[in-house]
Parts: C-alpha cells; structure tokens; sequence
C-alpha cells in the first residue's frame, strides 16, 4: 500500500482524478486544497485512507506542517504529485509584475518548497516517486502565456536534475506534460480579465483568449485516462523520464523538438567555430 502526496485537490482538476485511481489501488493519501470543505463530500465515504489538508502551496511553513501531518498519519510518503498550478493571461513585455511573480510562485516556487519538504522522508526510507505535473507550455513556449511557459521550462529543467542528484537514492522522477484536458481549469478562463500594461498586446491576447474559452468542454485530452497513463508508466520496468499526453501535445512537442534541432544542427559550423583554433 503505497501512501500518496497530492497537491491542487480542486474540483474538476487532475488532483482529484489521480486521487481516485489511487484509492481505487487500495493506496492511500492526503490531499491538498485551499478550501478543503469542497472535499469534504468526497473524502467522507474513504475513512482514514484520505487525509485532506488545508495548505496554501506558496506558504512554505503551511507546506512543512503539511508534510509532517501526512507522515504522522501514515508513516511516510511514497508518491509526491506536484499537481497545484494555473496560467494566466499576459505578454512577456506587459504583464504586471505582481502577476508574473505570482505565476512564478505558484507554478515553480511551490512545486520546489513541496518537493524539498517531502524528499528527506524518501531519502532516509530509500524509496519514492517524484512526479511533476508540467505542461506541454514546458516543451515549448505558449503565447499569451509566457510566464506560464517559462515556469514550466523551470519545472522541466529541476526535474531533469533532481531525477539524477536522487537517483542513487532509490527515488525516480517523472515530468508529465499534459496538452488539452477536459478539466476544470479551462472554465477559469471564462471569468480571467485580461490585465496587459501595454495596450498593443491587447487584440493578441483577446484571441487567444476567445480560443481558451471556445475550447472549454471540448479539450480532446481525458483526465482519467491521462491519470491511468501516468500509473502504468510509473509501473513500467523502466519508467520514462517523461511523458506528453495527448495527441495534440504529442505532435505539437514532438514538432516542436524536431524543429529545434534541425534549427541548431543547421548552424552547427558557426557553432563549433567559437572554440579555440586546434
């Protein structure tokens, strides 16, 4: 029976998908929410196989007394879930700075206070599951949503190293890059004010917000068969580094790598030209 570690146990979201796939193992958990009354409901009929945790992801004290309650409870965490995230609306030139530093601090800085309180539980048992929840904006950057991107591509980049610095320790990471899934996060997008400082960005972000709001309810991607994706590669002999899901993302990350590599390799002369002569 492994013990779980959910964070953005929201309604309609991916959090509660995976914790449903995870009791349905027999596994247990303790999920995180900012209004944990809107799981009460939900969590009732599992008894003390589910802990439900009032946490602000980007409170580092209320993300360590979290931790500590879920170890207390259950004598360890086997499987972190870095779930807890959103994007919001703006161009790299006029977004507010207040709201770029809250993109930052919710999408990567929480995603780093949870992992480093959870790893020293894993190191000292020799065993555990790291997994990120990125985002296809982590392969490749998505406009209108710049800062999203880039604390994605920051996410990506702490999961490729943590994967190597905790390998030795009996822990493996894993990056999921979602594209579009029916889930709750596309209807926030209804009610999302575009709040751009330079006017000229305004028609750009207008359409893609139109698109964002078009697609709601109509995202190809099925979150309990992404949840179900992940699990089985989790289970696998060797587990992926990393794993897109969905078609869409798929072929857009994959286009998108071949692109830039064919880029690169088309300048390679002017690359290795910048050593020493000999």
């Amino acid at each position: 029976m492994r013990t779980w570690f959910i964070t953005g146990g929201t309604p309609g979201g991916f959090g509660l998908v995976f914790a449903d796939a995870v009791l349905a193992r027999g596994d247990r958990l303790a999920i995180t929410s900012r209004r944990p009354a809107e799981l009460a409901e939900w969590a009732a009929p599992h008894g003390e196989r589910v802990l439900v945790l009032e946490l602000d992801v980007t409170d580092a004290g209320q993300v360590r007394a979290g931790v500590a309650a879920a170890e207390k409870q259950f004598g360890g965490i086997d499987v972190l879930v870095n779930n807890a995230g959103r994007g919001w609306y703006g161009s790299i030139e006029g977004m507010p700075s207040e709201a770029v530093r809250r993109v930052m601090e919710l999408n990567f800085f929480a995603v780093l206070e949870v992992t480093r309180a959870v790893l020293p539980g894993m190191r000292a048992r020799g065993a555990g599951w790291v997994v990120n929840m990125s985002s296809v904006a982590g392969l490749r950057g998505i406009e209108g949503f710049g800062y999203y991107s880039a604390a994605k591509f920051a996410v990506e980049a702490v999961t490729e190293v943590l994967r190597a610095e905790v390998a030795e320790f009996g822990i493996k990471v894993l990056a999921v890059e979602p594209g579009a899934f029916r889930t709750g996060a596309y209807s926030n997008f209804a009610d999302e004010p575009v709040s751009e400082t330079v006017d000229a960005y305004l028609p750009q972000l207008d359409v893609i917000r139109k698109a964002m709001i078009d697609q709601n309810g109509h995202q190809p991607g099925d979150p309990e068969r992404g949840v179900q994706a992940v699990l089985q590669a989790m289970d696998l002999e060797s587990p992926p580094h990393r794993l897109v899901l969905g078609s869409g993302g798929f072929d857009a990350v994959v286009d998108t790598l071949e692109s830039t590599l064919a880029d690169i390799r088309a300048n390679e002369a002017l690359s290795r030209g910048a050593d020493f002569p000999g």
